[in-house]
């Protein structure tokens, strides 16, 4: 079992030359895109088709997205050099300006392999401009060199079906009763092969994104209806931006459909600390594989150049659904703190309003997605803040320990920090971790009030205890009271001199210690 990641894939093989006198051989593609044993297909099988398929590079100008969309294409390029196809699903600029064309167009013809046959699908964004919709479709075509906004090729022997938006979001009857033809003569010509096709829009309440990112139009029952009839479709969408790391990316029901990305940016869903664009950098596509019996498909991460978990790999025999892996019920397990994970407070970020923890992520069999975070007042029993953050699973490298920060509580007031982990598919750790903490005290009425809360606590060990530090206290607080600030300042040095001790003679716990140490170096530096 691994933390957030179950079966990361550890090694990638680079395609290795051999020089035979002034020939050049190179390794099977098997080879030269095998990661670890892990992997589920045979090194030494040659695939009958190889293709990427990526969505989303929004190119408008900016060089960073310019950035991306090279650095994908150089890595699939040098992971497949031999590519029978390459798929782009639309959003291939941000308003579809001609110039915006010109830039995306300038780095797709710098890197496609020729024999690689291009199938270029148009997106919304295509159509963010002030062209009317004709003169932006019109603009597609020409610049991309697409011959429509909808075609079927067949490539090795297995068909392409590539759906184009007609306006943003739209896709009319025409084109979906087109796709039933298509899908039919497909069907009729091999029926024990996959039917490839893609389109920009996900399909409603299928792969991670699509309950809030889905075509929503009149046709969609009728485009559903018709791709249900098939279940050798594999269908293949952006526009989300919804990470690929995630599990959900899949879905198999009636057929199956997979989430390709975005090269450009991320986005994911909302309620969680981090938001739904969290502040990190996460470009990721993927890289197809056929073979006679199955289609793997390998998840790219481009940002960390590396392989993203398991491949996914569809069963294609006989296809039917009892093959069928990729379901919602797939993952009934729940994931769980080790034994020897921990929780910390970062006493050095603590104010008088919130806390900082970092805690060891939990393990999952697949992921790990997120944290449900309780802040309940020790006091009243109350709980003031409740929320849930991303395990962060969607970084290049994934933090452990994971840190967040805990705010909206009030000042000199012990909580006590609940954690529980949530996996892709909603289940919840049986076990927590833990801790009890103080926020910052805001003035010398706020450390007594600590004290107090302590004593009811039992974090002394005896009456005695409580006793001094109480008695210390009030002369800080009289002093101030008097306007004395040095004599404050002196018997509040004393105050740190004698929780020291009592921690020393073990009076005192060391997170006891640290909370009255910190509150009382921040009311010095407040003072002096």
């Amino acid at each position: 079992m691994f933390k957030v990641f179950c079966k990361k894939l550890n090694i990638l093989i680079f395609a290795t030359v051999l020089v035979i006198g002034l020939g050049i051989t190179t390794l099977s593609w098997g080879a030269q895109v095998a990661a670890s044993g892990e992997s589920e297909f045979d090194a030494e099988e040659e695939p009958n088709l190889v293709f990427p398929v990526i969505s989303d590079t929004q190119v408008g100008g900016e060089r960073e997205e310019l950035r991306n969309f090279n650095n994908a294409f150089k890595q699939l390029n040098s992971l497949a050099p031999k590519q029978d196809a390459f798929v782009f699903i639309g959003d291939e600029t941000e308003h579809g300006y001609e110039e915006e064309y010109d830039d995306w167009m300038s780095v797709f013809n710098n890197h496609i392999q020729p024999q690689a046959e291009q199938l270029i699908g148009i997106g919304n964004h295509e159509y963010q401009n002030n062209s009317s919709v004709e003169e932006s479709k019109q603009r597609f075509l020409d610049k991309t060199g697409m011959d429509s906004l909808y075609y079927n090729k067949v490539i090795n022997d297995y068909n392409f079906i590539m759906l184009g938006e007609e306006s943003g979001y739209f896709y009319s009857k025409d084109q979906v009763e087109w796709l039933g033809k298509q899908l039919n003569k497909a069907e009729q010509r091999d029926p024990e092969k996959p039917i490839f096709v893609f389109l920009h829009h996900g399909i409603k309440d299928t792969t991670y994104g699509t309950d809030d990112w889905y075509i929503d139009d009149d046709n969609q029952k009728l485009l559903r209806d018709t791709l249900e009839q098939y279940p050798q479709v594999i269908l293949m969408a952006g526009h989300t931006h919804y990470p690929i790391s995630d599990p959900r990316s899949i879905y198999q029901k009636d057929y199956t459909t997979v989430n390709t990305g975005s090269v450009a940016y991320m986005w994911t869903e909302p309620g969680y600390l981090q938001g739904e664009v969290p502040e990190t950098e996460v470009s990721n596509g993927l890289l197809v594989e056929v073979y006679d019996d199955r289609v793997v498909i390998n998840r790219r991460s481009f940002t960390a150049n590396d392989w993203i978990g398991d491949p996914w790999v569809i069963e294609t025999a006989g296809n039917n659904k009892e093959h069928f892996k990729y379901t919602n019920d797939r993952d009934p397990e729940n994931p769980y703190f080790e034994d020897d994970a921990t929780i910390t407070v970062n006493q050095n970020e603590t104010t008088t309003s919130g806390l900082n923890i970092a805690f060891t992520q939990a393990t999952d069999n697949l992921l790990t997605h997120s944290y449900k975070v309780t802040a309940k007042n020790q006091k009243t029993g109350e709980v003031e803040n409740e929320f849930k953050a991303f395990s962060e699973y969607y970084e290049a490298q994934i933090p452990d320990p994971l840190e967040l920060p805990v705010d909206n509580l009030q000042p000199a007031t012990t909580y006590d920090i609940s954690i529980r982990a949530i996996d892709a598919f909603g289940n919840m750790s049986k076990n927590t971790l833990a801790t009890t903490a103080s926020t910052q005290v805001e003035d010398v009425a706020g450390m007594k009030n600590l004290v107090e809360q302590f004593n009811k606590n039992g974090e002394f060990k005896n009456k005695q205890t409580f006793r001094a530090l109480k008695i210390h206290l009030d002369a800080v607080e009289h002093y101030k009271k008097q306007d004395k600030s040095n004599k404050a300042v002196k018997h509040m040095k004393g105050f740190k001199l004698l929780v020291q001790q009592q921690k020393n003679d073990e009076l005192i716990s060391e997170k006891t210690y640290n909370a009255f140490k910190m509150n009382a170096d921040y009311l010095l530096e407040k003072w002096q």
